[in-house]
């Protein structure tokens, strides 16, 4: 169901709903690595990552779990940032890529704090097994717990040219067998992957509304210094035709679109990625505003009358 002032689904607004009050989402670094990386699937990783980009401000090396949830506390009552529910989201590298009794003890650690009330595992699609998933669905009988998959692409030549390594079948197995545990269900997309144009983007939104997800996730894609996809962007700007075209104005545009497309059960949790400017190589965006951006979203929804999910009526 939309937010009726926002004309969509605002995750924020549906948390706050579900949880009786604001939430907020401390990242946490679990140190577990990427199979992508370490030659278990592959070597190098995708070809857009990199994990510094995704590392909080807050955390430093080497710290627990419990250090991190602290420090990650200190850092937004310094900026009065506030809430009723704090989530530990495990957010940097793979974070199923472990043993279900290692990651039996990583996420009791989280969950032992006593600010925290439920975890947010992002994780890789082929990351993911039965007993893993007995385990997350026996912490979620009490606590609230969701799993955050890196989808990134629907389409299998996209997914096979960034270095991904797992097919979008993949994904909708493992989104079908988290649901079937009850345990809900994130998915990150990035926008303007190489080849990547519209068309093939309203594509994909339909391939979306097909997994059940509860919530999503887009991203712009953003050209990290030292990456693979920055040589690519460099040496073949032939592949990257749609993406060099963005601005904010014509990203807000496809955003609506995306928006009036995407089913309306959908709650969207971020429509722009942010990052140190140090780290960024290009974004289309420059260093847009996540906030700017949804103000620019709903202008234009407001504007056109529309809301999320009407085009699919």
């Amino acid at each position: 169901m939309h937010t009726p002032h926002l004309r969509y689904n605002d995750y924020g607004s549906a948390m706050r709903r579900r949880m009786g009050g604001r939430v907020q989402k401390l990242a946490i670094d679990a140190h577990l690595g990427c199979p992508n990386r370490d030659g278990t699937i592959a070597h190098g990783g995708c070809t857009f990552c990199l994990d510094k980009a995704f590392s909080p401000a807050y955390k430093e090396q080497p710290s627990t779990i419990t250090q991190q949830i602290d420090s990650a506390l200190h850092f937004h009552a310094a900026r009065r940032r506030t809430a009723d529910t704090y989530l530990a989201y495990f957010q940097t590298g793979t974070n199923t890529y472990a043993s279900a009794d290692r990651l039996e003890e990583i996420y009791s650690e989280a969950l032992a704090h006593p600010a925290i009330k439920g975890i947010i595992v992002g994780t890789r699609p082929d990351c993911i097994t039965s007993e893993k998933l007995d385990l997350l669905e026996h912490l979620s009988h009490n606590r609230y717990v969701a799993i955050e998959y890196g989808i990134e692409s629907t389409n299998d030549d996209t997914l096979r040219h960034i270095n991904r390594h797992h097919t979008f079948v993949t994904a909708q197995r493992a989104i079908a067998l988290t649901r079937e545990r009850g345990i809900d269900v994130g998915a990150h997309l990035i926008l303007g992957l190489p080849f990547d144009d519209h068309a093939h983007i309203l594509e994909s939104i339909l391939k979306i509304n097909s997994l059940g997800i509860n919530y999503i996730k887009f991203h712009q894609l953003q050209i990290y210094r030292g990456t693979a996809i920055a040589t690519e962007w460099l040496d073949h700007p032939e592949r990257f035709s749609f993406y060099n075209s963005l601005n904010a104005e014509i990203y807000a545009d496809l955003l609506v679109d995306i928006l009036r497309h995407l089913n309306s059960d959908i709650a969207v949790d971020r429509f722009v990625s942010t990052a140190p400017h140090n780290l960024v190589l290009h974004s289309p965006l420059g260093g847009i505003r996540p906030d700017t951006m949804r103000s620019m979203v709903i202008e234009r929804l407001t504007t056109l009358n529309a809301q999320q999910g009407d085009a699919l009526r």
